[in-house]
This record gives C-alpha cells, sequence and structure tokens, in this order.
C-alpha cells in the first residue's frame, strides 16, 4: 500500500518532469504543496473526474496558478480526462495544459488564474454563490447545494491588494464554506519575501473575521488534517490554514530559494531530487499501485450518483424549486424570455420617456428583474448613483442570504472578480456597478471575464464630461475606448431608454461574452424609431435618421451625443443638406455584424463622415476614414457644471453643422 508521501512525491515528480520537458515554468509551488493537495484531495474533496460540471461538486482554486503543474497533475492522477501526454506537452501550443490553468481548456479547471489574488477573489465568489443558492433551494432532508470551495494561494496573492478587498468582504459575509490555504514558504521571484512582505497574515485575517489555524506543517499530512477537521467545526467564518512549507520540497539543493520558483530544475537536479524522494521512477512514469491510490473516479460516481437520487426525491416534493434550479443552473433563460423581453421594448419605446441613461438602465432592471431571479446585482458603494437597486432587490447580510443584492463597498477590482467567481459557480447573472473612471480598478477582472468567456455584467455610469463639477480625476474621456479595445467584451454606450434596455437584453443573453453597459448621468431626449430601427438596435448600430434623398454625408454618434447629432441633422436639412444620422452604442456588437448590413448602414461610398463622442478620438478614424472628422475630447476634462463643459469643449449643434458644412 502506497504511502501518503508516495502519493504527493507523484505530484512532485511529474511537475518537475513536465516543467524540464517544456524548459519552462514553475516547479516550486507544486513540490511544495504536494503534501497538502495529497491529504485535500483524497481525504475531503467531493468531485467527479468523470463529470467536472456535477452542481454540487466542491471547487478547488489554485489562486496561484504559475504552480499549474500542481492541479494538472492532480488532474490526471485522480482521472479526468487529462491523460498522460497532455503532461508532456505542458506549455506547449494546443494543449489542454496551458502556463497557467485555464477555464474551459482543461477539464476540472474551475477558473483561469495566474493573474496573483484574483483565484482567491474567485473564491470568495464561488462561496458566496453556494451560500445564496443554499438558502434559496435547500429544504429539510433535501441539501441540494451543499458544498465547499477550497483555496490554494501564495505569498503573492496576499500581496495583491485584491486579496485585501476580498478576504475583507467575505470575513464581513461570514462564508463559513469556504478554506483557504496559504502557502507560506517565504519565497517569490526576487528570492526571500522578508525583505518586503512582513505583514502578521494570521493577525489580518482574524481581523477580517477568519478563522485561522496558525503553524501547520505543511509537509505533515496529520497536521494539515487536523486543521482540515478543526475548520469543518466553524460554520460562520471561513478559514485560513497558514501552511509552512518549503518551495520545491525534494530538490536537494535549490529548495527554499527563488531558484526553485520559476525555472526548470536541471536534469542533474532532477536527478538528485528523485534520490532525494526515493522515485527510482522513469520521467512520466507512475507506478500502477500509486495510480490506483489516486483514483478518484469510483468514489466520485457514487458521490454524485447519491445526490441525484436526492434531487429525484426533491424534484418530487418540490418540482417548481427543482425545475428553478435546474434551469439556472444550467444557464438557460426562462421559455418565455423572448416574448417577454421583446413586449418590455415595446412598452419602454411607447413610453418615450427623457431619462439620463443611468435611470433609464433602472426601468430596465425594473423590467427584467421579476422575471430573472439569476440576476446577482451589486455595487461598489454607489448603489444610488449608479441606479442599480430595482424594486425587488433585497440586500445579502451577514445573516441572511436570501435576497440578491450584494453591497461591495469600495472594492471595484474585488467586486468584479467575485461576479466571475459566481457566474462561474452556476444559477446566476451577476451584474456589479462603478463609475466609469473607476473601471480602471476594475480592469483586469474585466479582462479575465472576457479571456474566460463568462457573461459578467459590468455597469458604469458617470460616463463623460457630463458628470459636471466632480471634475476631471472623475470625468473618464479614455475609458470608453479603451473598454472596446478588449477581445470579446462587448461595450454599450447607449443614447436613451430604448437602447439602454437593448444594452441589458443583450447583456443578459450573452453568456460568454461579458458586457460593460455605458449609462449617463445627465438627462437625455428619447429618440424616435419605426419598428425595423426598434428591431435593428440589437445590431449595435443603425440608421436613426435618413434624409428625403440620398445622403452625402453620415453623422455617426454615441450615447450622450446621440440628440446632438439629429438637432444638427435637422438643421442641416432645413439648408437643404442630406446628412444620415446613425446611432452606434456598440461599436462591438455592430462589427459582429455581417458585411451586408454593415454596407447598408455606413455604405463606403458615402466617405464625408463625422463621429461625435465625448471621449478621445484615435479609434474613431476607423469609420471615418482620413477625409473624415471626429469631435470629441483628447485631454482631461474641467471642474464646472456639464451643460458649460459640454458648450466648452465643442459638444454643440452649432459645432457640429459647423463641422458637416466643412467637409461637404
Amino acid at each position: 500500500m502506497s504511502t501518503r508521501r508516495e502519493l504527493a512525491n507523484a505530484i512532485r515528480a511529474l511537475s518537475m518532469d513536465a516543467v524540464q520537458a517544456a524548459n519552462s515554468g514553475h516547479p516550486g509551488a507544486p513540490m511544495g504543496m504536494a503534501d497538502i493537495a495529497e491529504v485535500l484531495w483524497n481525504d475531503y474533496l467531493k468531485h467527479n473526474p468523470q463529470d467536472p460540471s456535477w452542481h454540487d461538486r466542491d471547487r478547488f482554486i489554485l489562486s496561484n496558478g504559475h504552480g499549474s503543474m500542481l492541479i494538472y497533475s492532480l488532474l490526471h492522477l485522480t482521472g479526468y480526462d487529462l491523460p498522460m501526454q497532455e503532461l508532456k506537452d505542458f506549455r506547449q501550443m494546443g494543449s489542454k495544459t496551458a502556463g497557467h490553468p485555464e477555464y474551459g481548456i482543461t477539464p476540472g479547471v474551475e477558473t483561469t488564474t495566474g493573474p496573483l489574488g484574483q483565484g482567491i477573489t474567485n473564491a470568495v465568489g464561488f462561496a458566496l454563490a453556494e451560500k445564496i443558492l443554499s438558502e434559496r433551494f435547500n429544504k429539510p432532508n433535501f441539501p441540494v447545494v451543499d458544498h465547499n470551495t477550497y483555496v490554494f494561494m501564495g505569498d503573492g496573492c496576499l500581496m495583491e491588494g485584491i486579496s485585501h478587498e476580498a478576504c475583507s468582504l467575505a470575513g464581513t459575509l461570514g462564508l463559513g464554506k469556504s478554506v483557504a490555504f496559504w502557502d507560506d514558504n517565504g519565497i517569490s521571484i526576487d528570492g526571500e519575501v522578508d525583505g518586503w512582505f512582513t505583514d502578521n497574515t494570521p493577525q489580518r485575517f482574524e481581523a477580517y473575521g477568519w478563522h485561522v489555524v496558525k503553524g501547520v506543517d505543511g509537509h505533515d499530512p496529520d497536521a494539515i488534517k487536523a486543521a482540515i477537521e478543526e475548520t469543518k467545526k466553524v460554520t460562520d467564518k471561513p478559514s485560513l490554514i497558514c501552511c509552512k512549507t518549503v518551495i520545491g520540497f525534494g530538490a536537494p539543493t535549490k529548495q527554499g530559494t527563488s531558484g526553485v520558483h520559476g525555472a526548470a530544475l536541471g536534469d542533474e537536479e532532477i536527478a538528485l531530487a528523485r534520490t532525494e524522494l526515493n522515485w527510482p521512477h522513469a520521467p512520466f512514469e507512475i507506478p500502477a499501485e500509486i495510480n490506483s491510490a489516486w483514483d478518484a473516479k469510483e468514489k466520485g460516481k457514487k458521490s454524485q450518483s447519491a445526490w441525484e437520487q436526492m434531487f429525484a426525491s426533491y424534484s418530487k416534493e418540490h418540482p417548481e424549486l427543482a425545475n428553478d434550479y435546474s434551469r439556472q443552473m444550467s444557464g438557460n433563460l426562462p421559455g418565455n424570455w423572448d416574448k417577454t423581453a421583446q413586449n418590455l421594448l415595446n412598452e419602454i419605446n411607447a413610453e418615450k420617456a427623457g431619462h439620463a441613461t443611468r435611470k433609464a438602465s433602472e426601468r430596465a432592471l425594473n423590467a427584467i428583474g421579476p422575471v430573472l431571479p439569476e440576476l446577482l446585482g451589486g455595487s461598489a458603494d454607489l448603489t444610488g448613483s449608479n441606479n442599480t437597486w430595482w424594486k425587488g432587490s433585497k440586500a445579502i447580510t451577514p445573516t441572511d442570504a436570501s435576497g440578491n443584492y450584494i453591497f461591495y463597498g469600495v472594492r471595484e477590482f474585488a467586486m468584479s472578480a467575485i461576479m466571475n467567481g459566481a457566474a462561474l459557480h452556476g444559477g446566476f447573472i451577476p451584474y456589479g456597478a462603478t463609475f466609469l473612471t473607476f473601471s480602471d480598478y476594475a480592469r483586469n477582472a474585466v479582462r479575465m471575464a472576457a479571456l474566460m468567456e463568462v457573461g459578467s455584467i459590468f455597469v458604469y455610469t458617470h460616463d463623460s464630461i457630463g458628470l459636471g463639477e466632480d471634475g476631471p480625476t472623475h470625468q473618464p474621456v479614455e475609458h470608453t475606448a479603451s473598454l472596446r479595445l478588449m477581445p470579446n467584451l462587448d461595450v454599450w454606450r447607449p443614447c436613451d431608454g430604448v437602447e439602454s434596455f437593448v444594452a441589458w437584453q443583450s447583456a443578459v443573453e450573452k453568456r460568454k461574452t461579458p458586457s460593460a453597459l455605458i449609462f449617463t448621468r445627465q438627462n437625455l431626449p428619447h429618440q424616435e424609431r419605426d419598428t425595423q430601427q426598434l428591431a435593428d438596435v440589437a445590431k449595435g448600430a443603425y440608421v436613426l435618421f435618413e434624409p428625403s434623398t440620398s445622403p452625402d454625408a453620415i453623422i455617426i454618434a454615441t450615447g450622450s451625443e446621440v440628440h446632438l447629432a439629429m438637432d444638427a441633422a435637422k438643421a442641416l436639412t432645413a439648408e437643404g443638406k442630406a446628412v444620415r444620422v446613425v446611432s452606434m452604442p456598440s461599436t462591438d456588437v455592430f462589427e459582429q455584424q455581417d458585411a451586408d448590413y454593415q454596407e447598408s448602414v455606413l455604405p463606403k461610398a458615402i466617405t464625408k463622415r463625422v463621429v461625435v463622442e465625448a471621449g478621445v478620438t484615435s479609434a474613431w478614424y476607423k469609420y471615418t476614414g482620413l477625409e473624415g472628422r471626429v469631435i470629441g475630447l483628447d485631454r482631461y476634462g474641467e471642474s464646472a457644471p456639464a451643460s458649460e463643459l459640454f458648450k466648452h469643449f465643442g459638444f454643440t449643434v452649432e459645432n457640429v453643422v459647423a463641422t458637416v458644412k466643412d467637409i461637404l
């Protein structure tokens, strides 16, 4: 019978062999955390390698994602669809074993990690999702939602500011089914961390409201098991297990140094490590006895089967709840969604109301919220300004998880990564809001949503100099353009209530594409549309005004500048100029349309074009060409009332008219 150390050494051997084969990677963390992983995965983790998507599995997140060979070794050994050849192809083109774990590429990887601190923050989202769903769906004798979230993290994760944001909130919310293992090895890329990281981490987490297990020998299976058992007794707080380890454990001349952190050990050191670990086997060779001891397929199948039998009984006693749970976890929208959304759009169009688009966004939420219980909202301490609280909102609190709204506090980055975690968990469409200028704080989590193809909805209000008196620190001029540069992110900047609703509808329906919904502080008028124009809003750009004769020029506008374009076009028409107005609420969605539609909106033959948007100009020359003009803002704003700012920077009907005349 294999010993625990032999089982852990299988992880160490596979990790050092794969990194050596690639001549690239991070062997230190996998070798240092192998003993912790062995105890957790063999004695505690509830999962089924034959069905990585089983709803009630425990979630395991490797926040220190550079140590990816740790999770790849675990997935291979326990029986996931990750054959040995994939480990041999570590970090190679087309393999399932990328340099950092990638969600959707490797079966069993719950979230893409690597940007440090985001894994632990995603985990807060996973644990929060579990807590809310268990409150909604569990009934006596039917714990259909009953799983844990386990996280491995290193010193780097704890140095990143996002971990402070997220772990503080996790403690406040009492996420008691979350356990984090801190790999306290005292080493990062630059060497011994006591030169730049001397926090008292246990006290810090105790101050957050966590249960902390201190001073655990990360190479002693009995100590690790005792620590996990201790966390099981604490159900009202998340737990941190502080594991003292030796980075690169088993590599006799490099262990405990930064030299083992991020580089292959080399043939000589690997030979010494095989002797040190008493591992005489060839590279990538795992003895049958050790393979058998690791195999979790049968155990996982039994666990899932027991859950499925319980859920079948639950479905008989609580059929409506069971149907709702299955639909929400599958990510499917309600069966009547299309009809409901169209009716709501028609209703909003008929209202002809002029609002700030942040208010129009609230109107949209009040319309769709009652039919989408999976909406999980929130704001980074700007709820009243972002207008993200709708009539059916109820706050999640430490003692009541039955709600649907999270007060994130001033934690834009953590909010965004927590949203990603909740979306990845399943059962929710998360949305969270802040001012557009503070999207910079959250940017890497937005990027991760786009990279992972996770449909989080990022709501950004106060979208331009229209914010007014708060001045240039709060006036985003470059942010919309920079968000549009991000692949697989739909950016919407609507001009009125109709476009705001369509933006929300699109964001809800696109479960593999995150959306950034950008709204104004200031009031905007309703725009009239016929039936075809109403349908074309969803295509990202459409003809909002067409002259009676063939157009000589096109004005393209977004958001708060559309009404300027419309008024300018009408003024030009009165002077005998034929000008088309194109409202382009989403350049991203427009570019997803076929070439014929794009040509119908922006014919190549009409080269006289003017774009109007209160932001930086450079990206718009794609649409205007060299003969066109962009009325924008390539500098920071000023502190003054919005009406004065728009006039000062040339966002007036008169300037648009003059600019069009100048190019004709």
